[in-house]
């Protein structure tokens, strides 16, 4: 998804949930700073391009459904955590720092490229940036410099328009719950339900293949 097709999806979500563009527009210039060597996007090809892509989400369902994972594994933050207790390594990570750093740390560190999403509500975390290699960032609003933006709000649905982008041969979904998501102290779980319903939609109006 280019710019110009996400960016009225963006700002109706801007105007659904009440957040700041301008708030948006400094965390991407905080980010650059704490990313000093970022892999560049076309290395995504590889392991996209004419593949099956397994895209695994956080829901409760996950762990019952890893036999369902089959080609390109890219993971939604927190399913990092579930896959690596099962012994599997993404290859890709969509993430906007919310999950377990330790866990996503860990990831990088057996080889799984970060795709590290930017926004207004991230902005305490971005300091994380600087401890990861084999990373690259994407934002929520208008891309600049070495910030790209391939569509997407959750780490799910972001992860499916990265998939797309980057022309998968079949896109599988594989624990997502866009109805019942996981409790999670600091959340609210009113915001997720909110949040997965955009996700939902972003999916399905992208054609899921």
């Amino acid at each position: 998804m280019e710019w110009e097709e996400w960016e009225p999806i963006y700002k109706k979500i801007l105007q659904d949930f009440g957040y700041d563009e301008e708030k948006d527009k400094e965390a991407s210039k905080l980010a650059l700073k704490y990313a000093k060597k970022q892999i560049e996007a076309n290395v995504l090809k590889k392991f996209i391009e004419n593949r099956i892509v397994s895209i695994c989400g956080a829901g409760k369902n996950l762990e019952k459904e890893l036999k369902n994972i089959e080609g390109t594994i890219i993971s939604a933050d927190e399913a990092t955590s579930i896959l690596l207790k099962n012994n599997i390594v993404p290859h890709i990570i969509t993430t906007d720092l919310d999950g377990n750093i330790e866990d996503l740390l860990e990831a990088n560190k057996k080889g799984s490229i970060l795709i590290i999403h930017v926004h207004g509500d991230n902005i305490q975390s971005l300091k994380h940036i600087s401890l990861f290699k084999n990373f690259l960032l994407t934002t929520q609003s208008k891309p600049f410099d070495k910030l790209h933006n391939f569509g997407g709000f959750t780490d799910g649905d972001r992860a499916y328009c990265i998939a797309k982008h980057f022309n998968a041969k079949k896109i599988k979904l594989v624990g997502f719950n866009f109805e019942e998501p996981r409790k999670k102290e600091g959340k609210d779980l009113k915001i997720k339900k909110r949040k997965l319903e955009w996700a939902k939609k972003i999916i399905r109006n992208g054609n899921l293949y």
